[in-house]
């Protein structure tokens, strides 16, 4: 776990990122295609992904160059993701190749202990070097993540609109106590769920505040720095594993069924973590056309909303889509004025 502590200056000073960070939606989609968890909601990604990949003849550079320093393990280095990025590629390539050279060598080099690194990465200290791989890496991105930027902008002001919600009712401890599940607020520690590989560590602010920035691709926990030095910034997923696939949460219980019918409740549920329609299908019980039909009919009432993925589409709720499914599934005569890839830390050296 890692712990986030605020003061009040931290939480004055806590924003969320206005649009996607390009370097690292580069990264997380690298780790997409290192993982098999949560495929089905990137299923038209992988397939254009990799069409366009062989189309420009980037596999080779992708398996030796970018995955290598991307691994989907304990760590990759911070200074592949830099802050001056959020929401901004240039600023973020510029802060890349700025890095002193100290400070790459000896994140290379961690990560050569924690998981392995090819022995040319020891190159990037050099500016050249450096060009050549931010070249590399634009080219990757430009083909393969670039062209679902409508997505990503579309997922992030639909977050946005729902973080607003929480700091309009709640102020900015509201809006915090809106992250659950990955991420619990306990005033003033902001509880983080982190890889099991990660050792729990605790990240004191000092009135820096932090960055909450929505990620498309990132998959599973919320990442941060392994550095505590460098400026805080926490990457969170806009996708989880819905709901409805474990025992029990199928059903989202009388209210909500009551007044949307079974099917429709289902629905509306199941779009909670986003589901395509082939999700809500099989969550409901009942065919593809009348899935279809079902979210249809929520999009038109303001409750979810719908992005188009190549062939396949993507549902998820509205802030009023939300608020709707917290009300039906809040226990009676609860208190409703509170509210409840990965770079992980390397283990200690030495």
């Amino acid at each position: 776990m890692l712990r986030i502590h605020f003061s009040d200056v931290d939480l004055a000073r806590t924003k969320v990122a206005a649009a996607p960070d390009p370097l690292w939606e580069a990264a997380a989609s690298l780790h997409r295609l290192q993982a098999r968890r949560g495929r089905w909601a990137y299923a038209g990604w992988y397939r254009t992904a990799r069409e366009r990949m062989q189309a420009q003849g980037l596999e080779r550079l992708v398996r030796g160059v970018l995955l290598p320093l991307y691994p989907r393990a304990a760590y990759f280095p911070d200074f592949l993701t830099p802050a001056q990025g959020v929401g901004d590629w240039d600023s973020g390539a510029e802060a890349l190749l700025a890095t002193p050279p100290r400070r790459v060598h000896e994140e290379i080099t961690l990560l050569d202990r924690t998981v392995g690194a090819p022995a040319w990465a020891a190159r990037l200290t050099g500016l050249k070097e450096r060009r050549e791989f931010v070249r590399v890496l634009r080219t990757y991105y430009e083909a393969v993540v670039l062209p679902h930027r409508e997505q990503m902008l579309a997922r992030v002001e639909s977050e946005r609109a729902a973080r607003r919600h929480g700091l309009l009712d709640g102020g900015v401890e509201g809006m915090l106590a809106g992250l659950a599940p990955m991420m619990r607020w306990r005033p003033p520690v902001l509880e983080v769920s982190y890889p099991k590989q990660a050792a729990d560590r605790d990240l004191y602010l000092k009135g820096r505040g932090i960055t909450l920035v929505p990620s498309y691709f990132n998959w599973g926990e919320p990442v941060a720095y392994a550095d505590p030095g460098l400026p805080p910034v926490l990457w969170y997923s806009l996708l989880h594993e819905p709901e409805a696939r474990r025992p029990g949460a199928g059903e989202p219980g009388r209210p909500l069924t009551n007044l949307l019918g079974r099917a429709r409740a289902i629905a509306l549920h199941t779009a909670s973590t986003g589901a395509t329609t082939g999700e809500i299908a099989r969550a409901a019980g009942v065919s593809a056309s009348a899935a279809s039909r079902h979210a249809g009919a929520l999009r038109d009432a303001g409750l979810v909303t719908t992005v188009r993925n190549g062939p396949s589409v993507l549902h998820t709720l509205t802030p009023t889509g939300a608020a709707v499914l917290r009300a039906a599934l809040r226990p009676a005569g609860e208190d409703t004025g509170r509210g409840t890839s990965t770079r992980a830390v390397p283990p200690p050296a030495g």
